[in-house]
């Protein structure tokens, strides 16, 4: 017991002394004085993974379809903002790709680029609905581990992230996956206005390459930074590598099982017969679009 007191003790302390270099011009924006909110929330996901199957366990899925279009596409409009601001602000500030430490400074650019950081930070406590309307749709086998794990490890991190290093090397991470979730959200907001979209939608594999792509460059731009010394906090460098690689790791055993792997026989007949497909952003199968219309039609699913 008394291993853990000090133990807790000394965590506390060092959390204390985390603050004293922490960025200050972040501390009063929403969210950012404490973890404790960014904690909780993602604590409430994790109670929603357990609860919600179990809610939804005896009752009919709910369509959401007009929720999901909406949803959708807003989250094409708020990840198509935080990668312009990040663009013109990162541009104006004269930002090398190469190596850029932070400038804690309030200069005009600066507090913008930690501002659309902060954006992204948000952006990402906002994608738990995710998993909530896949849960609401009865979709489990959706949320896999990769799910999870991408959607409960970004927003926390991104709380450190924004909380000691609101820019410099930051940006370009921010800067990718935005770019890339412009492009997967609009893919997910075309796939829920009808099944009569699924033609157009031939390029859904080609998301999971570009998120694999996105995590290459990740390692090497901070290992580029690390062997060069560029003065941007070792801890994060370290830190970017460790996490892109379990997200190679995952991303390339979930594109082998959804694209490389050739099926037998009677999975390929279950698979036709439940109209499924594949698609990517760490889920283990695709928007079944053919499979809502269907049970759209079939009046079993529930009205918004």
């Amino acid at each position: 017991m008394e291993l853990v007191t000090h133990l807790v003790n000394d965590t506390v302390e060092f959390y204390k002394w985390s603050l004293t270099i922490a960025d200050k011009r972040v501390e009063n924006w929403p969210m950012m004085a404490s973890p404790f909110p960014t904690v909780a929330l993602s604590c409430l996901y994790l109670i929603f993974l357990w609860a919600g199957p179990r809610f939804m366990q005896d009752r009919q899925p709910y369509t959401l379809r007009k929720t999901l279009i909406v949803y959708n596409f807003s989250m094409v409009v708020l990840n198509f903002y935080i990668l312009k601001e990040l663009l013109l602000a990162s541009r104006a500030a004269g930002y090398s790709y190469l190596c850029q430490p932070v400038n804690y400074s309030n200069d005009v650019n600066e507090v913008r680029i930690a501002s659309a950081l902060w954006w992204y930070y948000m952006s990402k406590g906002i994608e738990f609905l995710d998993t909530v309307f896949f849960i609401m749709r009865k979709k489990f086998n959706q949320v896999s581990f990769l799910h999870v794990y991408h959607h409960c490890t970004m927003f926390i991190l991104w709380w450190i992230g924004i909380k000691w290093v609101p820019g410099g090397q930051a940006f370009f991470g921010a800067t990718i996956n935005s770019f890339i979730h412009v492009i997967m959200y609009g893919y997910y907001g075309l796939a829920a206005l009808g099944p009569q979209m699924q033609k157009y939608l031939w390029w859904k594999k080609y998301l999971t390459i570009m998120q694999m792509i996105q995590f290459h460059l990740t390692i090497c731009h901070a290992g580029y930074s690390l062997y060069t010394g560029c003065q941007f906090p070792y801890w994060m460098q370290w830190a970017l590598i460790g996490y892109a690689v379990t997200f190679i790791i995952l991303f390339a055993n979930f594109y082998y099982h959804a694209y490389r792997r050739k099926p037998s026989s009677s999975q390929k007949g279950k698979a036709l017969a439940n109209g499924t497909s594949t698609v990517t952003n760490g889920h283990s199968k695709a928007e079944e679009v053919e499979d809502n219309g269907k049970r759209q039609k079939k009046g079993r699913a529930k009205r918004e």
